[in-house]
């Protein structure tokens, strides 16, 4: 269903995996990776979307690390690479990489102009910057790691923002959770859905 497209920025071109709907005319969501790549999950979610109807575009955000990024969460070689990769990475750098896709996308003749974001992980952290710093029409955060410190962010919110907290995330300690549920839970455009016994990547597929 799937082909891989490229984007151009000003820093540089980067590659993207772009699923389309059955329709003629789709809203738009912009799939933000876990610290894998573009892996076959990614693509999976993807396609899954654009078989629900939408433009889903997934774009390779650890390009300026290392392009073309495809691992799994299977051994412990590649959970080194990942998290080598998450800590090389500009979360800045990836929110304007996420800006530039949502122009691309929302340019592209058959989206109706409307975009959304779905992060996963790492991703979760990007929807959320991508809610505060864009202008995306709505985003969608899944065990997003490390917003309890960049909860003041939210002040810029204009669009709506759903959080996905994973009660027994071992990368969201309940700490940090007690922090995004105290700073954000009454923010107008955020609502939060927390879920017990969950842990981190419960909501994608092979998330343990």
């Amino acid at each position: 269903m799937g082909e891989t497209i490229s984007i151009s920025t000003q820093d540089g071109s980067f590659s993207a995996y772009l699923a389309r709907p059955a329709q003629a005319m789709a809203p738009a969501v912009v799939v933000i990776q876990e610290i894998f790549g573009v892996n076959a999950v990614m693509r999976e979610i993807t396609d899954g979307l654009a078989a629900q109807g939408y433009l889903a575009i997934c774009p390779d955000l650890f390009w300026r690390i290392e392009p073309g990024v495809d691992i799994t969460d299977k051994s412990e070689a590649e959970w080194k690479k990942a998290f080598a990769l998450m800590n090389a990475f500009d979360a800045d750098k990836g929110v304007e990489d996420i800006a530039a896709v949502i122009k691309y996308v929302r340019a592209e003749p058959s989206c109706t102009g409307k975009v959304g974001s779905v992060g996963f992980c790492l991703g979760g952290k990007l929807a959320f910057l991508t809610a505060a710093r864009t202008d995306c029409d709505a985003s969608v955060s899944y065990y997003g790691v490390g917003i309890e410190g960049l909860t003041g962010e939210a002040d810029k919110l204009t669009h709506p923002l759903m959080l996905h907290v994973a009660e027994e995330d071992q990368f969201v300690p309940k700490p940090a959770q007690a922090i995004i549920q105290q700073n954000l839970k009454n923010h107008p455009q955020i609502t939060i859905h927390s879920y017990a016994g969950c842990d981190h990547a419960f909501a994608r597929p092979g998330g343990e």
